[in-house]
């Protein structure tokens, strides 16, 4: 019988990969019907709208925030569709508990009981995500109504209108917390990069709509390019501190001579979340101005909103000054929340390590923490650049974040695929030598 034709461990027959590789398999089929069904969610609108109001004013807006936030929400937005809101009440609620838990005793605590503290710190993580769902459903329902935007009016349509965005929003919160444990990838993330992939063909027929010149258009694939090469090599890069143990070491009656290692540490160690996070901060206040814009008596309240919302505008100085500075601080504050030098020097001390030169306990917080603010400056500075320079050269231009949260994703997706295929050709090496003996 002819021997099986295999690449790298990998079978050539694609069947025989399906049933080698069952549960990769399962998996990726797990995540292409969800996103199947966040796709399809993404249609249903909210009732009560006025589709042909709703599309004026998205065409008289589309330049603006909300074409930014319609871009991350896949086209939800300007469908006013029941996952309207998006997953950002579940990521803000996120960060909001990871930087409480390096405040609060008691949330700091949870984070060191292991896997309990961490169920329970996800049960007050959705618990806020469903606070913020159901603050932002209000106010984007008060918005609508405001503006005109729909066919019912009083509690007739903000009873359906909020129980439907946030019912959407859990179940968006939900879709991602599967995809993490039974597909491929970080769901949130998958879901924030299907939103993206949705929303680009619009863009290139836009841009080709209105007449842009091919070769601009050449040019900019090949900026695209490279910008993603640039992420890629900056994101792979890594400053490896060298860590040596004790000269000798006994387990037993062995005695073990000086071990080396290194401590990685990432250039980029705070990855995408600096500009999402940045990002609805600025979007929150322009809004508010945004939505109350349709009064045609405004208050006096309503008057600051809508000169906040037009100053912080996308492509507007004071906006591309508050979004650089906002993704500095965004940087190392996360950094902070996943690094701690003053634990990582106490843990070299308790298993007998150190770093070279330099003396174990204070020392080596200094140190981490001066290596430490070096990269995070650096990596705050790129991606800085990422974000703000498209929309330097055009304020339509809101692919800058897009674009880095696309190939951060990516990378990690590509990386766990790569994942499970070593653990199965470590399985099937360890049934091969068992076989042998």
């Amino acid at each position: 019988m002819a021997k099986q034709s295999t690449t790298s461990g990998i079978p050539l027959n694609p069947l025989a990969f399906i049933k080698k590789y069952d549960e990769l398999w399962n998996r990726l089929l797990f995540l292409l019907g969800a996103l199947i069904v966040y796709r399809l969610g993404s249609h249903i609108p909210v009732p009560g709208m006025n589709p042909i109001e709703l599309a004026n004013f998205f065409q008289r807006n589309s330049n603006t925030f909300l074409g930014m936030f319609n871009l991350f929400s896949g086209g939800a937005l300007e469908r006013m569709s029941i996952m309207a809101l998006g997953i950002m009440p579940y990521i803000s609620a996120s960060i909001v508990v990871q930087m409480m838990s390096t405040i609060v005793p008691s949330l700091e605590a949870l984070k060191k009981e292991g896997e309990s503290g961490r169920r329970q710190l996800s049960k007050y993580t959705r618990q806020g995500a469903l606070a913020l769902a159901f603050v932002q459903a209000v106010g984007m329902s008060t918005g609508l109504l405001a503006g005109g935007l729909t066919v019912t009016t009083g509690l007739g349509f903000y009873i359906p209108a909020v129980t439907s965005l946030v019912a959407g929003a859990m179940f968006l919160m939900w879709l991602g917390e599967q995809i993490t444990e039974r597909g491929i990838g970080n769901g949130i993330s998958i879901l924030i990069l299907a939103s993206i992939l949705a929303g680009a063909p619009g863009m290139i027929g836009t841009a080709l709509s209105q007449g842009t010149n091919l070769i601009v258009m050449f040019l900019f694939a090949v900026l695209a390019l490279a910008v993603i090469a640039g992420i890629v090599y900056i994101e792979r890069a890594q400053r490896k501190v060298p860590v040596n143990y004790a000269q000798k070491q006994q387990q037993g009656r062995k005695i073990y001579a000086q071990q080396q290692s290194h401590l990685p540490l990432k250039l980029n160690m705070a990855g995408v979340i600096p500009a999402i996070f940045a990002s609805s901060l600025l979007l929150l206040p322009a809004s508010l101005g945004q939505w109350t814009s349709g009064n045609a008596n405004p208050t006096t309240t309503q008057e600051i909103l809508q000169n906040i919302s037009l100053v912080l505008h996308p492509g507007e100085p004071l906006y591309l000054l508050l979004f650089g500075v906002m993704i500095i601080f965004f940087c190392y504050f996360y950094t902070a929340l996943m690094f701690n030098p003053n634990e990582v020097a106490e843990n070299l001390k308790r298993s007998g390590a150190y770093i070279p030169g330099i003396r174990p306990g204070q020392q080596t917080k200094r140190y981490l923490d001066f290596v430490l603010n070096r990269l995070t400056f650096i990596g705050a500075i790129y991606m800085t650049v990422i974000c703000v320079l498209p929309m330097t050269i055009n304020p339509a231009f809101s692919s800058g974040a897009s674009l880095l949260i696309m190939v951060v994703v990516l990378m990690d997706f590509i990386a766990q695929i790569q994942a499970h295929l070593m653990t199965h050709q470590y399985h099937d090496q360890t049934l091969i030598k068992s076989s042998t003996h």
